[in-house]
């Protein structure tokens, strides 16, 4: 059965079509992560928006295959017996022999069947496994490493469901194992090692030493001697990875991620900048770039999605007039929202420049006089002990304004009210009596406040060497009156029954004028990929995944609201200016600018649909069968062909103009919400812009970009 090329980097042509179908009838897929089913980070996102359309292609024949946490088991999954007599068996057969497998439905979109190893109550075995490890690997692990230890443990139990599947199952089913990290990593080394007949295929979110050399202020892209985007086949650079990995006590983790890296048959990353990182930090260039996507239909609101902001919105606004009574001397409506969201990696994610650029803009508002107020949150997870009494007290004060108001109005209303039965004219020194401005009074004086607007909504465990706290405490932004940029750190994930902040992340996202994440170290980048798809402007950088994968596919993207950083070729003071100009343009933008540009940004929502971007992951798993079944599956590689990509055209509405497209904000016109002569037809761009986009995409698996390989063409070996 032919199997046609690879596919290009990210090229959303670059699929060429399949000469036949592959027959998956008598092929079991299983996907093998940490996050099944246990929310640690991004992976958990990729694998539950992915599931349904792996459920669809799959059915009955896909497994996903994670660790047993019994307080997520209660609350995400339904435990059932196996439907399957053969995997049934294997099961009861693990379970009689010292382990705890459970089988169930993820209660997620698609439902799919999951299998989840107790990795705590075969614990008794890891020492025995750790010799295994080192006998046939000559990896060591240490013993004060728990999270290596739970790799461990976990990768032989996989390895071990695996093996038995492939005993019991008559026939023999093609086998496809997906490995995602280097956490699940082990086990797909122990199906090569063992020589089980099972396709592999590995894929890094991010590489462990290239997270841990960005977190520690090395700089590590400049240190790569070969141009990013460069078509050179070869990497080179001046670290010393054992000893980089040595240094930083994760020698033993590099081993286990870049032996599944080169054990694999198919070796898969999730972007062109973590391709050029994996190749050289673990010596294989990726056979397939499989970006990540979402289900858009999640966050679809059609044309609601701007009503949807304006109600949020209207949510932010009450808790600002709570964080800042007696100081809401800003007009609320000439306000916009900033945020910053994720991991507490300061320098990785961006929080420094973000800072920095935040103090620079502040700078530029207050000389230039503008009436526009910047409001910045910054949501990141840190050590706290509970909420800062003083956020809690401004919420207070502000619900007591508002039921002091019902009051005086409804009394207000009942005097209005009978005057205007007996034919009078309302006198208004009779209807607001003494006791009405007394109320009235003491409510004002009750909003009187001796301090600043708190920056924290928290109590901080280590306030005095926070990164983000003494950084503001640095540049001097203290939320006075005279600063035209506030700053709100809020230290913990956004929750909806919280009682300072009632909204969950989607509906904060939606109130938010833009997400700035100008993150060093990127990989993909889910949460401007979450902004793009609500309809919301975003900044990224050339860092990042998901920069990248704009800039490739968008031949203008400031001008749809995905604005791209400069971080690659500037240095900090550069980058830094180069944000702080995008903030100031994105300032300066009418109210009609923004509406369009968000209009434009949500319009990109297809680009980022697993509809789309899931055919790459079909693409990696058809490549394995072929590598690891080749008397059933052929595969016929291709001499790379020269061609480029497709990429989503500039906006109809926005001037070829240098010098106004190089901040991209839309056609600006002093008269423009007052004149209809220079409105343009928003809906005819817009159904030029879904032509443009769904003309290429819905034609399936044409080619038109150069393939990308691996180094190890058929990943034997470590």
């Amino acid at each position: 059965m032919p199997l046609a090329r690879s596919l290009s980097v990210t090229s959303l042509s670059g699929l060429e079509e399949w000469d036949e179908e592959f027959d998956l009838e008598d092929a079991v897929l299983f996907e093998i992560a940490w996050e099944v089913a246990n929310k640690v980070g991004g992976i958990y996102t990729v694998i539950q928006t992915k599931a349904r359309l792996t459920s669809d292609e799959w059915g009955e024949n896909y497994f996903l295959v994670g660790p047993y946490v019994e307080s997520n088991v209660r609350t995400q999954v339904e435990l059932i017996e196996p439907t399957n007599p053969a995997l049934k068996r294997t099961i009861d057969k693990m379970n009689s022999s010292g382990c705890k497998v459970y089988f169930g439905r993820w209660l997620i979109e698609g439902s799919p069947y999951v299998i989840l190893i107790d990795v705590a109550f075969t614990a008794w075995s890891l020492d025995r496994w750790k010799s295994e490890l080192w006998e046939f690997c000559d990896i060591g692990v240490p013993w004060f490493d728990r999270e290596a230890n739970d790799a461990v443990l976990f990768g032989f139990l996989t390895a071990w469901l695996l093996g038995e599947v492939s005993v019991h199952i008559d026939p023999p089913p093609h086998i496809v194992a997906h490995f995602h990290e280097w956490l699940a990593g082990l086990g797909l080394i122990l199906c090569r090692q063992r020589q089980l007949p099972v396709a592999t295929i590995f894929t890094t979110h991010a590489t462990l030493l290239g997270r841990y050399l960005c977190a520690g202020n090395v700089d590590f892209y400049n240190k790569l001697t070969d141009n990013l985007y460069s078509k050179k086949q070869w990497i080179m650079c001046s670290f010393n990875l054992d000893k980089e990995a040595g240094d930083r006590q994760i020698y033993h983790r590099y081993c286990l991620e870049r032996s599944a890296a080169h054990c694999a048959h198919v070796f898969t990353t999730v972007s062109q900048i973590t391709a050029i990182e994996a190749e050289y930090l673990l010596k294989r260039k990726p056979d397939i770039i499989t970006p990540n996507g979402l289900n858009v239909k999640k966050f679809s609101a059609m044309h609601e999605f701007q009503n949807l902001h304006a109600q949020s919105k209207n949510r932010i606004q009450e808790f600002i007039r709570g964080h800042f009574y007696g100081h809401l001397d800003f007009n609320l409506d000439k306000c916009l929202f900033l945020f910053i969201a994720g991991r507490y990696e300061f320098s990785n994610k961006g929080a420094d420049i973000f800072l920095e650029a935040l103090a620079r803009l502040n700078y530029l508002l207050r000389v230039n006089h503008s009436d526009v107020t910047v409001v910045a949150f910054f949501i990141m997870p840190a050590r706290t002990n509970n909420f800062n009494v003083e956020t809690l007290k401004g919420q207070a004060v502000r619900k007591q304004l508002w039921d002091t108001a019902q009051t005086v109005k409804e009394r207000f209303g009942k005097k209005l009210y009978e005057s205007l039965l007996v034919g009078q004219l309302p006198d208004i020194s009779k209807i607001l009596d003494k006791e009405d401005l007394t109320i009235m009074k003491r409510a004002i004086f009750a909003t009187q406040r001796q301090c600043q607007p708190p920056i924290c909504t928290h109590n901080m465990l280590e306030d005095s060497g926070d990164p983000i706290l003494n950084c503001v405490r640095r540049i001097g932004l203290f939320n006075s009156s005279a600063d035209r940029v506030k700053i709100i750190f809020h230290p913990e994930f956004l929750s909806s029954t919280s009682p300072l902040l009632p909204m969950d992340y989607e509906e904060f996202v939606r109130g938010c004028h833009l997400g700035v994440f100008p993150s060093y170290y990127e990989p993909w980048g889910y949460t401007p990929a979450e902004c793009t798809v609500m309809g919301i402007p975003s900044i990224s950088t050339n860092l990042s995944g998901f920069g990248c994968f704009m800039e490739e596919h968008i031949a203008d993207p400031s001008a749809y609201g995905i604005y791209i950083l400069d971080r690659r070729f500037r240095g900090v003071d550069e980058s830094c200016n180069q944000l702080t100009s995008f903030l100031f343009q994105f300032c300066k933008q009418s109210r009609r600018q923004r509406i369009i540009q968000r209009n434009r940004t949500e319009r990109l929502s297809d680009l980022l649909d697993w509809r789309y971007l899931g055919r790459y992951y079909i693409a990696a798993r058809h490549m394995a069968l072929a590598k690891a079944f080749p008397d059933t599956y052929l595969y016929e590689p291709h001499e790379p062909t020269s061609a480029s990509g497709f990429r989503y055209p500039r906006p109809a509405s926005v001037p070829p103009s240098p010098s106004l497209s190089r901040h991209s904000s839309p056609r600006h016109s002093e008269a423009e919400d007052n004149d209809e002569d220079e409105r343009y037809d928003e809906d005819l761009e817009a159904e030029k812009d879904r032509v443009n986009i769904r003309q290429p995409l819905t034609m399936p698996f044409k080619n038109k970009s150069p393939a990308v390989y691996g180094a190890n063409g058929t990943g034997d070996g470590v």
